[in-house]
């Protein structure tokens, strides 16, 4: 693979052990050619962190959110002739050589624009991430989940819990905690849309690229990821999750939208 590979990191006062955890991660296997650390902290306290002549470190003390911050790196690895990049957490880590699968997968096929691979728990369970196109009934039911029944019902379709683990396929919504980007396509669509603080840029990101190109869930590989399900149990990060679901919906459409119905009986198409 002669294209070079970049991977990107924000950070906001992260706990060092963590951060150290998922850089090695990415970086002892030698697939990554470029790491950026956009440290959107008010201080460079984390600066000690580029041990790698290959990281790069990006003070932004702005804080402009999360897409915002991973674009400021998109800009700089299309700058390098980058093709392909990781938009990574914080909080994922992995022994095994996940970066050299999904390049080479993704290589393989032009008409794939984004990808992502098994998540799991600390405890080896898997996350249940790819999902189906929401509408605003899909956020409510998933905070309130209830009735039981039909709670379940809702949540297996929605969430795919019932496709064979380890089937790859194309689904319009892809998480962004650990995700390959084909910057071919993200300079078709547009890179994240910095209206959005954090919450649903990746989902809204994915959209715009399973319009043109196949978004990819691939569980050949997998990651951890330390979930803390932060809007759960803070208000501040509560409001910011209600904000960018606003705006998602303001984006797309509340209750009238066709082509959510239209991409996610497609995607439901593939597994009958």
């Amino acid at each position: 693979m002669d294209k070079k590979i970049t991977s990107s990191i924000v950070l906001y006062r992260n706990d060092i052990n963590m951060l150290q955890n998922a850089i090695q991660s990415l970086l002892k296997l030698d697939g990554i050619d470029k790491m950026f650390l956009v440290d959107n902290s008010p201080t460079d306290e984390l600066k000690i962190l580029v041990i790698d002549s290959r990281i790069e470190y990006i003070h932004n003390p702005g804080n402009p959110g999360f897409g915002a911050s991973h674009n400021l790196a998109m800009e700089k690895a299309t700058k390098l002739g980058a093709k392909y990049h990781f938009v990574v957490n914080p909080d994922i880590y992995f022994k095994d050589d996940v970066i050299g699968p999904m390049v080479e997968y993704m290589a393989s096929d032009a008409t794939i624009g984004m990808m992502m691979p098994q998540i799991l728990n600390k405890d080896g369970t898997i996350q249940n991430l790819p999902k189906l196109l929401p509408s605003p009934f899909s956020i409510l039911k998933r905070k309130i989940k209830k009735p039981v029944r039909a709670y379940q019902k809702f949540i297996n379709e929605y969430e795919l819990r019932e496709v064979d683990k380890a089937l790859i396929y194309n689904v319009p919504v892809l998480s962004g905690c650990f995700t390959l980007l084909n910057l071919d396509a993200i300079k078709k669509v547009g890179m994240y849309d910095d209206s959005f603080f954090m919450y649903f840029e990746d989902w809204d990101l994915s959209r715009r690229i399973h319009q043109h190109y196949k978004t990819i869930y691939f569980p050949k590989v997998s990651v951890v990821h330390e979930y803390e399900s932060g809007a759960n149990k803070s208000k501040r990060l509560f409001k910011i999750f209600v904000d960018s679901a606003i705006t998602y919906f303001n984006k797309w459409g509340w209750f009238f939208d066709r082509e959510r119905e239209k991409l996610n009986k497609e995607a439901l198409s593939q597994f009958k």
